[in-house]
Order: C-alpha cells, then structure tokens, then sequence
C-alpha cells in the first residue's frame, strides 16, 4: 500500500497536468530518508516545474511538512521525460533559450506606481 507523501504527491500532481494518467511516483527509503521520484508526459513539465521552478517549489515544501508529520524527510526527483526540452534549451531556460524577442511588451508609458496610502485608497473606493 502506498505511503501517505506518495498518495499526497500523486493528488496534487494529477490535480496540475493535462494527463494524469502518465503520472507515476515512485517510492524508496533508505538512511537518507525517503525519495520519491515523479515521472510524467512531457508536455505536462511547465505546469509541475511552475514558473522559475516556483510550482516544484512548493510541492517540495510540502512534502517536507507531509514527512515532519510522519517523522521522516521526504525529497522530491522530477525526472525529465524523453523529449521534455523540445526547444534544445539548456538547463538555465533562460530569454535567449525560449527565442524572447520581447514583443509583448506593453509599448509606450509605464503606469506610475502609488505610494502604499494611495493603493489602499485605491482599494477602499471599490
């Protein structure tokens, strides 16, 4: 029977991509604790990875407090699925990498920013 960090990894995950079918988690304790490791469709990577990694982030953060609960450290491995970088873009995945050319951006004036007092105004009269 799976343990209670795998069934929560596999909720979360299968609630973020487009094809939960593919998820699969696997479980393995040793001295180091225990290490889950979350393979997945390609496609669904950006959406679990999250922007600057942030969504990984999270889930890691997570399944620490999952294993503070159960007394056990419990990391987390994504593996790269076959065809994951289809761009060829190295591990930075930075503007260059993704072919940035800046073209969403909002052309003319910037919007003045507000002192906090004015923002909060701003808010009130909603």
């Amino acid at each position: 029977m799976a343990e209670k960090d795998q069934e929560f990894l596999e909720f979360v995950v299968k609630g973020l991509v487009e094809h939960p079918a593919d998820v699969k988690v696997a479980r393995v304790v040793d001295e180091m604790g225990v290490l889950l490791t979350l393979d997945l469709n390609a496609e669904d990577m950006g959406k679990v990875i999250g922007r600057s990694g942030n969504t990984a982030k999270a889930i890691r953060t997570l399944l620490r407090v999952v294993g503070m609960k159960n007394s056990a450290r419990v990391n987390l491995k994504i593996n790269e699925p076959a065809g994951g970088r289809q761009d060829g873009a190295g591990p930075s995945g930075g503007a260059a990498a993704q072919n940035w050319d800046g073209s969403h951006e909002v052309k003319g004036d910037s919007p003045q920013m507000k002192s906090l007092d004015e923002a909060m105004d701003s808010l009130g009269n909603l």
